[in-house]
């Protein structure tokens, strides 16, 4: 009981300031974090000696930014081992109110040596979740995918209205969301998610840039494995994954992986045709990212190809 107040108390404390040099935080402490150590976590380990971690590194984004094929190609590492779903636990207050315990639940069992992996997209754009974090993790590493904020925005538009489609419910023509009174809606929440600065600052917040790797979503599409190359090395991963894992699937029009002589590829619901845009409203789109992307590239010190 006393260990399960512990976690109760660690849970909702609030952070300071980020720390110069953060201390690496091990399994252990961060399962005396979650109240489950000894005793408590007997149901967490396997007859092999294998057990469930708190993730060691999570991908917080974005929506629609290409997390799912970030995860999957990470995953090709041996020394990886990702949570198949979207845990959703530090952006859905009835997950976290159950606390790091069942966070640590729905981890993968792995061993000592592997990184254990979670990815949620909606993390980045939660105004609570850098603080959430943080009290579990300070020194933890953090995985940010991004594209194109214009792309992100008919790419986020595209998956609603095929989810519409296969319950054979209409859904508004993108130009209905885009547009009201003539003029760009700046209220179409698919717009506020590509406004990167404005949730980068968030994470700033409580995290050094050092803690925040940013993985260019288009690369990624266009050639991964430069991209993953980085990731591993932000991760400090042994280089196990090779260019040979990787291949263009003509069908699919994108790449696919190729994992001890299986071959896999993304989900259907993957790489989707975008709806035809007026060429005028997609300028009006493009320049209204002009200033946020300048802004977010003076934040993160580097620049990135879009619009």
């Amino acid at each position: 009981m006393a260990a399960l107040l512990l976690g109760a108390v660690l849970l909702v404390a609030q952070p300071q300031l980020v720390p110069s040099r953060p201390a690496e935080l091990g399994q252990q402490e961060l399962l005396r974090k979650a109240g489950t150590l000894q005793d408590d976590v007997r149901d967490g380990v396997a007859p092999n000696g294998s057990a469930q971690q708190l993730p060691q590194t999570i991908i917080i984004g974005v929506r629609k930014g290409g997390t799912r094929a970030l995860l999957e190609m990470l995953s090709l590492h041996p020394d990886v081992a990702a949570a198949e779903n979207e845990v959703h636990f530090f952006d859905w207050e009835e997950h976290y109110s159950h606390g790091l315990g069942w966070y640590l639940s729905q981890m993968p069992f792995s061993w000592p040596h592997q990184l254990t992996v979670e990815k949620t997209p909606a993390y980045f754009t939660s105004p609570k979740v850098p603080e959430r974090v943080y009290s579990m993790n300070p020194s933890i590493r953090l995985l940010l995918i991004l594209r194109d904020p214009s792309e992100r925005v008919l790419s986020d538009y595209t998956q609603v209205f095929y989810n519409h489609m296969q319950k054979r419910k209409p859904y508004p023509s993108i130009e209905e969301f885009l547009v009201r009174d003539g003029r760009l809606n700046v209220d179409y929440k698919a717009l506020n998610r590509s406004l990167y600065h404005v949730h980068m600052q968030n994470w700033l917040r409580f995290f050094p840039l050092r803690h925040i790797h940013i993985v260019d979503g288009d690369r990624l599409i266009r050639d991964p494995f430069p991209e993953i190359q980085k990731v591993e090395r932000f991760l400090k991963l042994s280089p196990q994954i090779n260019a040979s894992n990787f291949y263009f699937n003509k069908t699919k029009g994108f790449y696919c992986l190729r994992d001890s002589g299986r071959d896999r590829c993304l989900h259907e619901s993957k790489g989707r045709a975008h709806p035809q845009v007026d060429p005028k409203l997609l300028n009006k789109l493009h320049e209204y990212f002009h200033e946020p992307n300048k802004k977010f590239f003076e934040l993160v010190g580097r620049t990135f190809d879009w619009h």
